[in-house]
């Protein structure tokens, strides 16, 4: 696994963030390093992918980067008649997640598709996730999203959502934590500020509240925080 060094020298002018090749080449360092809990969210998503995963229906990674969600119902759902469909809109993450595809035993159907998430199709979806996507959406078309996520899913399907957080009085303490946590995977005061100004203007966090507040509004009929660290945290929703 390549280590992640794109931000250990200064850069006179930090660009936006961007889904590129030199990301793509190192993005399981990157998420590892930078997510606390990333690892445990994935494998919960094969937990419930196998527990809710209806027969023939379909799964879908939206913003699937290297395929991490993908590979985890695929696993989870194990020889049942469903597909599971990929989406993101870099092609250099896609190439990177079709090497990992083909390293993979499972035997679910995987669709790896080139495209923004909101111009995708949700149909017969049992489960829908959304791991680490929402919050680079622009604001207003989130509630536009979701509610197409709903509309296209089958009766008690279910859509996990993982997001960095906005937090109120103890955002300064939790953004500590954060930051002593990517100092403790090594890296360095420079590499965590530089990375910092390049998703200024990329990820756009909002509130607990605000998420739930939405997913309610969608019309999804149970919606709870399964799991939170720091300001990062996955929310289970059933329809």
């Amino acid at each position: 696994m390549a280590k992640d060094k794109i931000y250990a020298t200064p850069q006179a002018l930090v660009t936006d963030f961007v889904f590129d090749e030199a990301v793509a080449g190192v993005f399981p360092d990157m998420i590892q390093r930078s997510v606390p809990g990333y690892a445990t969210i994935i494998n919960m998503i094969a937990t419930l992918a196998a527990r809710s995963v209806q027969s023939e229906s379909r799964c879908y990674d939206l913003g699937c980067s290297l395929g991490a969600a993908a590979l985890a119902m695929r696993s989870g759902i194990g020889d049942s008649d469903c597909r599971v469909i990929a989406v993101d809109n870099s092609p250099a993450m896609l190439t990177r997640a079709r090497e990992f595809l083909e390293a993979d035993t499972g035997k679910a159907p995987v669709d790896f598709v080139c495209a923004d998430i909101q111009d995708i199709s949700v149909e017969k979806a049992s489960m829908v996730v959304l791991n680490f996507t929402l919050q680079f959406v622009p604001p207003e078309r989130r509630s536009g999203l979701l509610q197409h996520i709903f509309d296209g899913m089958l009766p008690s399907g279910i859509l996990v959502l993982s997001e960095k957080i906005a937090l109120g009085k103890p955002q300064a303490l939790f953004t500590d934590m954060h930051h002593a946590f990517k100092k403790g995977q090594g890296y360095s005061d420079l590499e965590i500020s530089q990375k910092r100004t390049a998703l200024e203007n990329v990820l756009l966090p909002e509130t607990l509240a605000t998420h739930q507040d939405r997913l309610f509004q969608a019309g999804f009929n149970t919606v709870e925080v399964w799991f939170q660290c720091f300001n990062f945290v996955s929310l289970l929703a059933i329809k």
